[in-house]
This record gives C-alpha cells, structure tokens and sequence, in this order.
C-alpha cells in the first residue's frame, strides 16, 4: 500500500513526508541540483523543524549527506533551525561524506521519526557522556539505534574489530547484544582497497558474536546491511549505525531476516549480511532493503560499463525482494541512492521517472561501491500498512 506523502520544491530541493503506520515517520530532504549549501540546509532543516512540530515528533535516526568542506556551514544551519522550533540540537546525527553530482555541497538529509505517542517513551543512550544514539518502546519490543560507532585505534582490519567490540558494549549496557541487530549501516573510507579485509574482520567478529551462518545453515541472522565507500569527520576508517530489535521475554521476534530469489545471499560470498529485513509492528511492517547492486543468482556483477542496465537491474533486484513481503517500489519511504560517476545521478532520476517514481524519496550522492565494475548501488527503507484485524 503507497504511503501517504506530502513534496514540495523550495530552491533545489525535493522534501518528502512519509508516514508508516501511526507511529513512524519517514523525513527526505533530497538538493537535486547545483545550491549553496547553507541555504539549501536552512531551507530542509526549517522544514523538517515545522514537521516535526507539528506532527509531534522525536527524531530517532538521522543521517547528513555532503561534502566535509560544508559540514560545519551545513551543522550551524542544522542548529539554528532546531533551536528556533525548540527542539534539542544535541541528538545523534551521523554525518557522511559523500559529494553530490555537482562537486562540492550538501545533498541532503534522511531522517526516522516516531511519534511518542505510540511509543512508550523516546530516550538519548550515552557512551561514556556522549550522545550515540536513541531508544525507544512500541508493541513490546525495545528499539535501540546507534550512531557513528567507530573504532579509532591501529589498522583498519582492527579499526573494524573495535567498532564491532564497541557496539557489542554499548548494546550490552543498554539491555540487548549483538544478536539483536536487524541493520547495519557502515561507511568505509577508501573501499576498493581494503573491502576483502573488512570482510574478513567482520566475519570474525560475527564468528564470536554467534550470529555467522555454517555451511549447512538455512537460518538468517545476520543483518541487513548498507557497505559503502564515504569518509566521515573523524577520519576513521569505518563508521556504523545501527538499529537493535529486543523483543520482549514471552513474545517471538518481530524481526525477519530476507533472501532475495533473485540475488544469492551475500554471506555465501564473504559479505556477511541479509538481502533484508522485516520488523513486523501491529499495523505496519517496515522493511530494511540492504545495499543493493546490479548482482545475480551466482554472485557475479552484472552489466560492467552500462549504467541504464544496472540502474534498471538493480530496481528489478529490489522489486523482487519487496514482492517477497507483500510490497513494491512505491512503498519506499526513504532511500540513499549511490553512483559511482556524477553523471550516472541525472540518469537514476530520469529512470526513476520512467518507472513512475516521479518523487522518489531519496537522496542521491557519488560514491564508490564495493566493487570496482558497480556504478550503482540502492538502500532504501519501505513500509506496508496491515489491514485492521
């Protein structure tokens, strides 16, 4: 079912509200061309402000896209629109650099919200007295998102284990493990030349964390997760958000764990997660859609050098997986797209609009993806209301 959704065009940037269910809101601020970065974050930020006002809502994940040289221009404007509406600025908010298609700039934000209301109160987790992340109860589970979980110390195989080990504590301080997570998004400086031994650490740290598949497992439970090349402001060499289901003793797990028919599971590769996830609420389910690339039935890239036909294999991909569940392309609510080349982001909105996405949720950054042939790469969240009982 289409989710309802409210754009508007204030300079050049495209804002969508999507609302799933009675409790989630899904925010899009997407600068689709060339803008001054500080007025264009104004601009979305005043409007996220006036939404969240008047909707009463808390802001659980939020994530900035745009170049590092604007951060501290896009960071004041962030502020400032808070303040003016009343809202806390001291949330977590992860900031990722990836540049949009006209070089240097803000390309816009995504962000998560609830309505406390249908939630049994919203809460800040702290590590050491530092905001990282938001908590909060609905339908008898507890949700737990963290934010720029990073691991400064050593390599970059260890910056990983100890971003891993971090999030394992900071889960396990606030009730839940590692076993919990159902997504993961991490961004990774300089991809193409170290993605083997990220996966490597990574499946080692899911080896203790008791969540990696054995040869013989048909069992999921690895998360979904999003892998892309980008640099945040610290400068580590990779950098986690993630979300956390802990479902009450008595009650199964909301959680699902997807394969996709039309992909092999990435795990059987050496890329330990789950093509996606479905969190299954009492009147929506919200489906978390993995990093998505043009990758067939055996693993094998698709399509090198042809941007028209991986963006349009990738939408298939993805469309597969949504059918799975009951959902197509139109119940995305929030999406990241990636390409690899400035001029592939002018080709992905016309395709868009060909296959009747006209305001597709997203925003749209340069980014290298974790291969050198794929020029493109989707991760989106969407939702499907349940019919009343």
């Amino acid at each position: 079912m289409t989710m309802e959704s409210i754009s508007c065009i204030q300079t050049a940037t495209q804002f969508s509200v999507t609302r799933a269910g009675e409790g989630h809101v899904f925010l899009v601020a997407s600068v689709q061309s060339a803008a001054d970065a500080a007025q264009a974050a104004e601009e979305s930020y005043a409007r996220i402000s006036e939404t969240l006002r008047e909707h009463h809502l808390e802001i659980i994940h939020e994530r900035i896209f745009g170049s590092l040289s604007v951060e501290p221009s896009v960071m004041a404007a962030r502020l400032s629109a808070l303040q003016t509406y009343g809202f806390a600025p001291d949330n977590p908010v992860t900031y990722i650099q990836c540049h949009p298609s006209w070089g240097d700039g803000f390309a816009g934000v995504l962000i998560h919200a609830v309505a406390p209301n249908s939630a049994d109160g919203v809460w800040t987790i702290q590590d050491n007295g530092v905001s990282c992340g938001r908590g909060w109860r609905r339908n008898a589970s507890t949700y737990l998102i963290l934010q720029n979980i990073q691991g400064q110390e050593g390599s970059r195989s260890r910056q990983v284990r100890r971003m891993f080990e971090r999030a394992e504590q900071i889960l396990r301080d606030n009730g839940a493990s590692y076993k919990n997570v159902a997504r993961t998004w991490l961004y990774l400086s300089e991809i193409l030349e170290w993605y083997p031994d990220f996966n490597k650490a990574r499946s080692e740290k899911y080896g203790e964390f008791g969540i990696m598949p054995g040869p013989g497992d048909t069992a999921l439970l690895l998360p979904a997760s999003t892998g892309i090349g980008a640099y945040t402001p610290s400068g580590a060499a990779a950098s986690m958000d993630l979300l956390a289901v802990v479902e009450n003793d008595d009650m199964p797990s909301p959680v699902i764990k997807l394969s996709n028919r039309k992909q092999l599971d990435a795990f059987r590769y050496g890329a330990a997660f789950s093509r996606g996830a479905v969190i299954e609420e009492d009147d929506v389910n919200i489906i978390h859609i993995s990093g998505t690339a043009a990758i067939d039935e055996h693993g094998v890239s698709l399509y090198p050098g042809d941007i028209r036909s991986q963006i349009n294999c990738t939408f298939d991909k993805i469309d597969s997986l949504l059918k799975q569940v009951g959902a197509g392309l139109a119940d995305i609510c929030a999406a990241t797209v990636f390409v690899k080349r400035p001029e592939y982001a002018d080709v992905f909105w016309e395709m868009a609009k060909n296959r009747g996405l006209e305001e597709f949720p997203a925003v749209c950054v340069v980014a290298d993806v974790c291969r050198e042939e794929l020029l493109f790469e989707i991760d989106a969240e969407a939702a499907v209301r349940k019919e009343p009982a």
